[in-house]
């Protein structure tokens, strides 16, 4: 279907036209028409279907239609991680160049001054991770009192956070007459509850299968020994010229130290996680999309959200503890159209997440051992440490535990001044 039938205004249909984009996907044509009648939605889509246009579009001529004289925030668009936050934004500007509105970006790791200063000018949208925007709450300097439409992107990875208890702390700040639009990858029992507390008899939409992958991604797996796995990386980066390849560890620090072996072996590197500061991790993706730099490494908190036009190449150099996630892992690639590689290095170590994925998946993902990197079979597999994971810290389950003054809190950044922020059309 074409954008032009799904009744948005000129002003929108314009700027669709200027990104590029003619054709709906099936995320958009479905929830589109059901926003602008001013329906609730429950909708599960996994990332590159578009649904980031999917309720940006139809909120915009939501409010222009409804646009009153003083301007104060009206809606309110909630996502997990500073990345997400900022891609958002982005396409509400990018939807919006024709229409009189003003939004604006909320999120830890910068300093809150700008940003006071932002809504002080007055703006019409907010999107923001849960964890700053009270802050400003408790600052008192953002008025939620007017929110018209509420948007939980990627709900599913906001619980599995730790968000639950300041996402309800939001909700009892808004409105109770307003618009709500849920999207989870998956419709799971906590989404479900969630739900159930806050959408109004809404419309469901599924666009696919639950833990479906990208169907234009081809899998492979390499089996190898853990202590050559970068070896191997290395060798077939180099070997077959990948230009643009984003790398998957489990652990902060082990991204940190496959990013300085890689760059040790003459191959730029560089790596994103959720304790590099915001400028960081915003130059770092910048100068990975601007291919000057050729791998980035990541972990999946950071690399939840990323949207990177054309990307080729996704390797999991170590296999995540959740199948869930290495769907939206290789998701990175086989956007918009496009085919995608994903590669997984899976040492003996990893035969039980591997099999566990491929039981998720409901088939097996083909293995090619390389000549030279052929696997010991006299090594004996170890259990896979979890290290200390993102969605069982304590801190998370309680972002307002009390801390020393100026130390990091539990949204990645400070208690004071600068405290944490957390192609198809996306």
């Amino acid at each position: 279907m074409l954008f032009n039938q799904l009744g948005l205004s000129a002003e929108l249909l314009r700027a669709v036209e200027k990104q590029g984009y003619r054709e709906a996907t099936p995320i958009q044509h479905k929830a589109i028409p059901l926003i602008l009648e001013g329906r609730d939605i429950l909708a599960s889509a996994q990332t590159g279907t578009g649904k980031t246009a999917g309720f940006t579009l139809p909120l915009l001529q939501r409010l222009q239609s409804s646009r009153s004289g003083k301007r104060r925030v009206r809606a309110l668009i909630l996502v997990p991680t500073r990345e997400l936050a900022a891609q958002v934004a982005e396409s509400v500007r990018n939807y919006g160049c024709f229409l009189p509105l003003r939004s604006m970006q909320i999120y830890g790791g910068v300093s809150i001054r700008p940003q006071i200063s932002r809504l002080r000018e007055g703006v019409d949208i907010v999107v923001a991770t849960p964890g700053r925007l009270l802050d400003h709450v408790q600052q008192k300097t953002i008025d939620l009192g007017a929110i018209e439409i509420l948007v939980l992107d990627e709900a599913d990875r906001m619980l599995d956070m730790g968000f639950i208890r300041d996402i309800r702390k939001i909700l009892k700040l808004i409105p109770a007459e307003r618009q709500n639009l849920l999207f989870s990858a998956t419709f799971s029992k906590e989404i479900r509850d969630l739900a159930a507390n806050l959408l109004n008899s809404p419309a469901e939409i599924e666009v696919a299968p639950r833990n479906t992958t990208v169907e234009r991604v081809s899998q492979l797996v390499h089996p190898v020994d853990k202590r050559r796995k970068r070896e191997l990386l290395s060798h077939r980066i180099g070997k077959e010229n990948w230009r643009q390849v984003l790398v998957f560890t489990r652990t902060k620090h082990g991204a940190n130290r496959l990013a300085q072996q890689l760059c040790d072996d003459g191959l730029r590197a560089v790596a994103i996680h959720g304790n590099k500061s915001q400028g960081a991790r915003t130059k770092a993706l910048s100068d990975f999309k601007a291919g000057k730099v050729r791998i980035l490494v990541a972990t999946d908190i950071a690399a939840r959200g990323l949207d990177i036009d054309k990307l080729p190449h996704v390797v999991n150099y170590e296999l995540p503890h959740v199948p869930e996630d290495y769907v939206h892992r290789i998701g990175r690639t086989a956007r918009a159209g496009l085919d995608g590689h994903a590669v997984s290095l899976v040492c003996v170590d990893e035969a039980k997440l591997l099999r566990d994925i491929e039981q998720l998946l409901k088939r097996d993902i083909e293995k090619e051992i390389l000549p030279g990197y052929e696997p010991d079979p006299r090594i004996k597999a170890e259990p896979v440490q979890r290290g200390r994971q993102q969605r069982s810290n304590p801190q998370r389950s309680n972002p307002r535990k009390k801390q020393r003054s100026g130390a990091p809190n539990a949204r990645g950044g400070k208690r004071h001044g600068s405290s944490g922020r957390g192609r198809r059309a996306s």
